[in-house]
């Protein structure tokens, strides 16, 4: 009698550890187990092949399944969760075992099932083009517990090209600007613009902010006032503003520099320090007018909708003694960078003495000047004299010309012209990111890629953050939309600032989009 999938995936697929147990018995009977590991969102009949030819090393063919968590292809990805995954896998008759992997390679789990052979396509031939490293450390753990890797040489297809062409994730309007942009450029072309950053030296300043999250559950209205009454579940603390930027560009260009200032606050300093770790480079100042901005939001867990937010800040400008410190070292040390990005959110660091030198001193300036709730209509892009690269938002632009509903091309020529701007990018939120390039006087407009928004917190200054070099480097206008863009992507699924956009990530982002 023919079992159902429901049965075959009862009887095939199996938790890591019994997957384990259940090995090692059929090796004590001197059969070979080959061992299989990968996403398989979308299996094709390179895959099949891939099996076929996997099976005919050994008895016994294990597959285990990249966790949903750790799918590194972009924010709309994988299209089939982890479960109905390992379910499809485990009606193929050449599959005999199927599980969900616990970690985000092969590495540990092939140290945990010990099989004999380990096979990878013929894509993972040639280790130099994988740009994750990972197939070297796999390598190493089947040499390891006694084991070989043996690569297939079958027909390869694109999962995510087929996925693109038959099942997109993306908006209509993504979908039809990318059909158009992959006949100018590949992923290649794009994912090679990275490159042109690494070396790129880069002082980043601004105003540091400590990100606190607590999340509660809302119980209800209180019985004698129209207060909320929550539960506490938890909090978590992230390094927000220029540190969160700092973060991001560590990943990218090589030893980025961070100067900033603190207040007497000694937990705070604890943190940010070890928050930065050791690849970016800091100088901190002391600040005595004013604390550290702390920006508490309170967070009501399963649904991650903001309750009431409470900010300890104080956005007076620093004392004059303050301001002639931290300009004398910039004034030092900013010939040795070919990038200074200047993050000003607003909260008291960046005053008329420090705007001057660095308009005046940087080889290649961008600036954010960020309107928040703390702010608004008093810190303005106009107050730079000079810029190279200006990126804000659409409220921004228009704060800074009193201008609520004129023509936003017109807006962005004007802070081309009055800030000497090479290039101007605005970020529209929903409506994606227009970029204006003074050279050729031209517009461009990309879609955003991702409609599911998790928290939006931050995903400007990851924006900023790698576009400002890319532009530097003077990199295409398109190419620096799409790339920044995919960065947005990718940051609107993430709370906060919890965690950076890292290389590896965005190039397999790119390579997904761009399939």
């Amino acid at each position: 009698m023919q079992l159902s999938s429901s049965e075959l995936s009862r009887q095939k697929v199996k938790p890591l550890e019994d997957l384990a147990k259940i090995i090692s018995t059929h090796r004590a009977e001197g059969k070979v187990i080959v061992h299989a590991h990968g996403v398989f969102d979308l299996v094709h009949p390179g895959h099949i092949r891939y099996f076929d030819a996997a099976r005919r090393e050994g008895d016994i063919l294990v597959v285990t399944l990249t966790p949903d968590r750790y799918v590194n292809k972009g924010p709309d990805r994988p299209v089939f969760n982890e479960q109905l995954r390992a379910e499809f896998l485990s009606t193929l008759a050449t599959v005999d075992y199927v599980a969900i992997n616990k970690w985000p390679t092969a590495v540990e789990t092939i140290r945990l099932l010990k099989p004999d052979v380990y096979v990878k396509g013929s894509d993972y031939s040639k280790p130099e083009d994988d740009i994750t490293g990972g197939i070297i450390a796999e390598k190493e753990a089947i040499e390891e517990v006694g084991g070989r890797i043996h690569f297939t040489d079958e027909i390869t297809f694109s999962s995510s090209n087929l996925l693109n062409g038959h099942l997109p994730t993306l908006p209509e309007e993504a979908s039809t600007f990318l059909r158009r942009f992959r006949n100018k450029y590949t992923a290649g072309e794009i994912v090679r613009t990275l490159d042109l950053i690494r070396d790129l030296k880069v002082l980043i300043i601004g105003d540091v902010i400590v990100d606190e999250y607590v999340f509660c559950h809302v119980m209800g209205q209180a019985s004698k006032s129209v207060a909320l009454n929550a539960r506490y579940l938890a909090k978590e603390q992230h390094t927000g503003g220029v540190l969160a930027i700092a973060r991001h560009i560590s990943d990218f260009c090589e030893n980025p520099s961070l100067v900033s200032v603190l207040g007497p606050e000694k937990d705070y300093r604890d943190f940010i320090k070890s928050g930065l770790g050791d690849s970016v480079e800091c100088r901190f100042f002391d600040r005595t007018s004013g604390p550290t901005t702390v920006k508490r939001r309170f967070i009501e867990r399963f649904r991650y909708s903001k309750i009431f937010e409470l900010s300890f800040v104080d956005n007076r400008p620093l004392t004059r003694e303050e301001s002639k410190e931290v300009a004398e070292h910039i004034d030092r040390v900013i010939d040795q960078f070919d990038l200074v990005l200047v993050a000003d959110f607003g909260h008291g660091l960046m005053d008329g003495l420090l705007i001057e030198l660095i308009s005046a001193r940087a080889r290649f300036l961008a600036v954010n000047a960020q309107t928040n709730s703390a702010n608004t209509g008093y810190n303005l892009i106009s107050k730079y004299p000079k810029a190279d690269y200006v990126c804000i938002d659409q409220e921004e632009i228009r704060l800074a010309y009193s201008d609520r509903y004129g023509p936003l091309d017109i807006l962005m020529r004007r802070v081309s012209q009055d800030l000497q701007a090479k290039v101007v990018t605005v970020t529209q939120g929903a409506s994606g990111s227009l970029i204006y390039s003074r050279d050729k006087d031209e517009f461009y407009q990309t879609p955003v890629f991702s409609e599911e928004v998790v928290d939006s917190t931050g995903a400007g200054d990851a924006f900023l953050a790698i576009t400002s070099p890319l532009v530097a480097r003077g990199v295409a206008p398109e190419i620096v939309g799409v790339i920044g863009n995919s960065i947005g992507a990718m940051a609107v699924k993430i709370l906060g600032n919890k965690q950076p956009i890292q290389r590896v990530p965005l190039i397999k982002y790119l390579k997904t989009l761009l399939a």
